[in-house]
């Protein structure tokens, strides 16, 4: 940190003699030290009054124009990170305004504050309470702590159900796994792109609204976050973004049930199941009763979209955890107790979407009001446009999926329930770190909607070194304890013995699991959706390829072979973006210009 150096011989007599005159006229109150913060520095100094004596401060002060002039020379430097630059506030009679004063904290004023008398104003360094750069580190984790508990939820439960299932049979769960597939592509296809656009323009909203808030606003948005009780928020706001999110998941969730109920037939025959298959019946029964929850599937992954948009991670975490919850408690009873086996853990999986997304909607009808005044305040052309391109996005994602799953059934009913225990376990585990992303996405669109470059690159080196991080530290857990996790969901030593095989496949992908699903969230965060389109796109094709070929030469590993190869381009293809600079990720870079403090 460089030195200030303060010279009593520097300063006009004039200017020594208002201070005396105003130290004689403040001593009859308790001292106190005035501090500005200036720049980007996180730390404010306080000035100790008593050893100020007839020195000025150059580069804080607001003396008259006449003395500003005669400091000038004195004290000349650039201010670099972490440099402080201290101000310091007089009274009228020291000739000094007011009014000119950013921002100011009085504090007492202490004994340990008084150093040397060497004639130079002594400066003691405590920390800021309230930093003009924000905490990017604490914003994420205190996002996405809540986020990552929300996504364990959902996949736990999903495990949970795999398991129950495990234990009627291999056919069970084999035809289970493949309704299973179906339903996800089916209801992810739409809800996926909804979720991430929400994410971003009400996260953009909300920077907006705070940029110009309105005279009656009592709370601002952002201190209805993470933590705050709802009865604190002052009124409901009104977000365009928050209503065309509604009633679009609504819309797409009432047509995603009508096609997988009609349609159950035909997905199977896609996916390799003939009529003439033993997983035939079982599995048509299943998607069909999975089919009832589909609109309640896809309102609630846009509503989660919506609170990460308000930076609230913590109610959908709540309301997940009640809902999975009651699903848990179902499984056993109506499978076992009321003997409806497979049937039992469809209904209990619907019932328990529909409790979350009624939770849901309640939280958020007390910040928000749902449903728009007028048609016309919808953004139905922002979220089509954009989530036209995330379509075609997931479209290639989970057709890359699919045609593993497809290829894994063509192996026979054993190696399919073994790739279903493998992939619920991999798609669980890595899905984990989409916290991270949906943290970082939400972080990225706030802070670029101000303009805040600095704090957006910020966010983009810390989450890839936790998503870095992350990932290896699942892939060590994994390789250690994926033996004995699979023999949870099965006691068929036959599909044990497949599962053992993939041991490797679901652990070592995990660093590229996570990083894959860091960049997305960063993608979107700046809103290039196109990019991430068809960058996706050339990746399906290129993995669909191998898919394709490779497991009619190594079997089953070359599905997981496939899958790795699929996760690996991801993360390439993120790179790529964040090093070009063209994009919109040319800021990182650019150096951020250097300002010169002269007096």
């Amino acid at each position: 940190m460089a030195a200030t150096q303060f010279s009593g011989g520097s300063v006009s007599n004039g200017i020594a003699s208002r201070v005396a005159k105003s130290n004689q006229t403040t001593e009859k109150y308790k001292p106190i030290s005035l501090v500005r913060r200036v720049g980007d520095s996180g730390k404010l100094f306080a000035l100790n009054r008593q050893n100020l004596g007839h020195v000025h401060v150059a580069g804080g002060c607001n003396l008259s124009g006449r003395h500003r002039l005669s400091l000038k020379p004195v004290v000349t430097h650039r201010r670099k990170k972490g440099f402080p630059v201290v101000g310091n506030q007089w009274s009228s009679d020291s000739g000094v305004g007011s009014s000119e004063v950013e921002e100011r904290l009085v504090l007492q004023e202490e004994n340990s504050l008084n150093g040397g008398g060497n004639g130079a104003p002594e400066l003691a360094e405590f920390p800021s309470s309230r930093s003009n750069s924000p905490d990017v580190k604490r914003e994420i984790l205190m996002l996405s702590i809540p986020a990552f508990a929300g996504q364990a939820l959902d996949p736990l439960a999903q495990l949970m159900e795999t398991a129950y299932i495990g234990r009627l049979g291999s056919l069970e769960l084999g035809s289970a796994g493949v309704s299973v597939n179906i339903f996800n592509y089916i209801s992810k296809l739409f809800n996926i792109p909804l979720l991430s656009v929400a994410t971003s323009f009400v996260a953009e909203d909300i920077a907006k609204n705070e940029n110009n808030p309105s005279a009656s606003e009592k709370l601002s948005l952002e201190d209805s976050g993470n933590g705050r009780p709802f009865n604190e928020v002052a009124e409901r706001k009104q977000l365009p973004s928050v209503s065309t999110a509604l009633l679009l998941a609504v819309m797409i969730g009432i047509v995603e049930a009508l096609a997988l109920s009609f349609g159950s037939g035909l997905f199977l025959n896609i996916m390799g199941i003939s009529s003439d298959s033993p997983m035939r019946v079982p599995a048509q029964h299943f998607l069909s009763l999975r089919a009832l929850g589909a609109p309640a599937v896809v309102v609630s992954l846009a509503l989660q979209g919506v609170f990460r948009g308000f930076k609230d991670t913590k109610t959908p975490v709540l309301c997940i955890g009640i809902g999975n919850l009651l699903a848990v408690v179902l499984f056993p009873i109506l499978m076992y107790s009321f003997q409806l086996g497979a049937t039992g853990a469809a209904l209990s999986t619907v019932m328990s979407q529909y409790i979350i997304t009624f939770l849901m909607l309640w939280s958020l009808n007390k910040r928000a009001i749902l449903l728009p005044p007028k048609m016309g305040s919808l953004q139905f052309r922002g979220y089509i446009k954009s989530g036209g391109f995330l379509l075609g996005r997931t479209l290639a994602v989970l057709t890359t999926m699919t045609l593993g799953t497809s290829m894994a059934a063509r192996q026979g009913p054993v190696a399919m329930a073994a790739h279903q225990i493998c992939i619920q376990v991999w798609l669980a585990v890595s899905l984990l770190v989409d916290a991270l992303g949906a943290s970082a996405q939400a972080l990225t669109a706030s802070y670029l909607s101000k303009g805040d470059h600095k704090t957006v690159k910020e966010i983009v080196h810390y989450v890839l070194k936790v998503g870095l991080l992350t990932g290896l530290s699942l892939s060590a857990i994994l390789g250690v304890s994926f033996g004995s996790l699979a023999s949870l969901f099965t006691k068929d030593a036959e599909v044990l013995g497949i599962v053992g095989t993939g041991v490797l496949f679901v652990s070592a992908s995990q660093p590229l699991n996570a990083l894959a699903y860091v960049f997305d969230g960063l993608h979107y965060g700046v809103s290039d959706f196109a990019y991430a389109a068809r960058a996706m796109m050339v990746v399906g094709a290129i993995s669909s390829a191998f898919l394709l070929y490779a497991p009619s030469f190594i079997g089953l590993p070359g599905v997981w072979l496939g899958l790795t190869l699929f996760m690996g381009l991801r993360v390439v293809a993120g790179f790529y973006r964040l090093l070009s600079k063209n994009g919109p990720w040319w800021f990182l870079h650019s150096g951020f210009q250097s300002f010169e403090l002269a007096s």
